[in-house]
């Protein structure tokens, strides 16, 4: 198959984007093997956490009045913390046993056919030209499962591409775009507004102690995103993305008709798939439903927590129907042999997940991030800047700290209490302060790689170009990340001057 990086040299001037682009490419594919690059990054946050303490770089952080101070690895208690949570540090990567326990069910699924037939059955019976729509559409509505969504969905989009003759590449990153990006862009209010709304909550009361949040508070605006949003992903992917990729002359899905066999199968898996999600249902529809949170709570809640082993499930009892129907199984041996083939195509991943899962460990213990986003607040807060044009500047500010800091409610916990009562004092909403911070955290997600499941990625690119660099990579996703910031901010500077109201009970200003 012919690499994305050749495709550098052969493609034809196409203006300035496509050059700068190029340049990116270029550079990018420069850099070491992502596994060495973790590696090199792991040791610079060594060398630079030693010469930060050297030098007494310190902060005070705005939410608990603490000085933090930077701490450095290259010490005796530094080595100490290396050598013993080494293990703890990959055994608790956050997205380690997500991707584990998911690929159990979609492994399965894969390997019995069902996956194949499913997307023969759904790609056969419906128009080409809705399935980049449906592939953003969904990677919208996958925020409602938190971080699964980058799990699941980039591997069905590359199969979905592929079986149309599209690259699978392209389906990959423009489902991966469409979760990451689409954090501030969602018609349903789910577990991450609840979670920022409380870090709001605490940070509005510093000025206000009995001002009152909610987790819909911006559920109009990000309701509303979803108009450009969606046109916007697919023209990036159709228009900018996709042209630059060569022929992807790979392995191809078959698309011949569904057998006998498996039109049976589906119909299996079908009644399967009601059977379990009629169960997920009893354990939280019910009032007393045993996944329900205190006070009968959904939101924050045990079901949002059990995601992950229910998408699982969502895969493997569908699978297991299947394969019993079309005979792909026949006997326990099989089930096993297929999730442990599934779980063997990993090892990349899992390789570049030990040595991200320590650099991401030193950063934090290190205390650089936290000084950093503490400085470059204190920054933005002295630039002299009023208005729209601080609030432009604000989200700018998290979408270039977004690059060092993926979490969002981490990012929020810091810089929160600092600019919620600061914009307050302006007269402006808490709730319009959030909005802004969401909007610079979701623009720049889909190139930070900060953000652990940009590795799953990557990972998941190289089975379909294994010379696929980090800036073959980023030079394909880097178009989301310009355009949607475009975007956002002139819809966000339109909501400004319109005056709509962003979610029930918040407005853009404060009601004095």
């Amino acid at each position: 198959m012919e690499p994305i990086t050749s495709s550098v040299q052969n493609r034809k001037n196409r203006g300035i984007f496509n050059r700068m682009l190029d340049g990116v490419e270029k550079a990018g594919n420069k850099l070491p093997d992502p596994v060495t690059l973790f590696i090199l990054f792991a040791v610079i946050v060594i060398l630079a956490s030693h010469l930060a303490s050297v030098l007494g770089v310190k902060a005070v952080n705005p939410a608990t009045k603490e000085t933090v101070e930077a701490v450095s690895l290259l010490t005796k208690e530094g080595f100490q913390k290396i050598m013993t949570n080494m293990v703890k540090n990959f055994a608790e990567f956050p997205p380690l046993g997500l991707v584990l326990v998911t690929m159990i069910g979609v492994g399965l699924a894969e390997g019995v056919g069902l996956i194949s037939a499913l997307l023969r059955k759904l790609v056969l019976g419906a128009p080409k030209g809705i399935i980049t729509f449906s592939i953003v559409f969904a990677g919208l509505l996958a925020n409602m499962a938190g971080d699964a969504g980058f799990i699941v969905l980039p591997p069905i989009a590359a199969l979905v591409f592929m079986s149309v003759g599209r690259h699978p590449i392209a389906g990959m990153v423009v489902a991966y775009a469409s979760v990451a990006g689409g954090f501030s862009a969602n018609l349903i209010v789910n577990m991450l507004d609840a979670l920022l709304a409380g870090f709001t909550q605490s940070a509005a009361e510093i000025v206000d102690p009995d001002f009152q949040t909610n987790p819909a508070m911006n559920w109009y605006f990000l309701a509303g995103s979803c108009l450009f949003f969606v046109p916007l992903a697919i023209w990036v992917t159709e228009k900018v993305v996709e042209p630059r990729l060569p022929e992807y002359k790979g392995p191809r899905m078959p698309m011949d008709k569904l057998s006998p066999e498996e039109a049976k199968g589906l119909r299996y898996a079908g009644a399967a798939t009601l059977v379990f999600l009629l169960l997920v249902a009893i354990t939280i529809v019910p009032e007393n439903g045993w996944l329900r949170g205190e006070n009968g709570a959904v939101i924050t809640s045990p079901f949002m927590n059990s995601l992950v082993p229910i998408i699982m499930g969502l895969f493997l009892f569908p699978a297991l129907a299947y394969g019993i129907a079309t005979k792909s199984i026949q006997s326990d041996k099989d089930i096993a042999q297929e999730i442990a083939k599934s779980l063997g195509t990993m090892g990349m991943y899992m390789a570049i997940a030990f040595f991200a899962a320590q650099f991401i460990a030193y950063f934090n213990w290190s205390n650089l991030g936290i000084i950093m986003a503490i400085s470059g607040a204190d920054l933005l807060k002295g630039l002299g800047l009023t208005g729209l044009p601080l609030l432009i500047g604000f989200i700018l500010f998290c979408g270039t700290l977004n690059l060092f800091i993926a979490s969002a409610s981490a990012k929020w916990a810091i810089v929160g209490p600092v600019f919620v009562p600061m914009f307050m004092l302006l007269g402006y909403d808490p709730a319009f302060t959030q909005v802004a911070y969401r909007i610079g955290d979701s623009i720049t997600n889909p190139i930070t790689p900060m953000f652990a499941y940009f590795a799953i990625l990557l990972a998941g690119a190289k089975k379909f170009d294994k010379n696929m660099g980090l800036g073959s990579l980023i030079s394909v996703m880097l178009p989301y990340t310009i355009f949607f910031g475009i975007a956002w901010i002139l819809f966000f500077i339109a909501w400004y001057y319109l005056g709509i109201p962003l979610g029930p009970g918040a407005d853009i200003h404060l009601n004095n």
